[in-house]
């Protein structure tokens, strides 16, 4: 029983679209943050801004 085409085409969209918002979730797990940074550590409090 053949595929039909459409449904071929549809499970190709699918999947780009899985595998592009998973790059994007990626994308901004590694990214840097924006704004001002406030580290509470041993040392006392260290504020940066980025």
């Amino acid at each position: 029983m053949p595929i039909n085409r459409n449904i071929l085409l549809a499970v190709v969209a699918a999947l780009c679209v899985v595998v592009g918002i998973l790059g994007y979730k990626v994308y901004e797990d590694h990214r840097e943050p924006k704004g001002v940074q406030l580290n509470i550590g041993p040392h006392g409090i260290s504020i940066d801004k980025k």
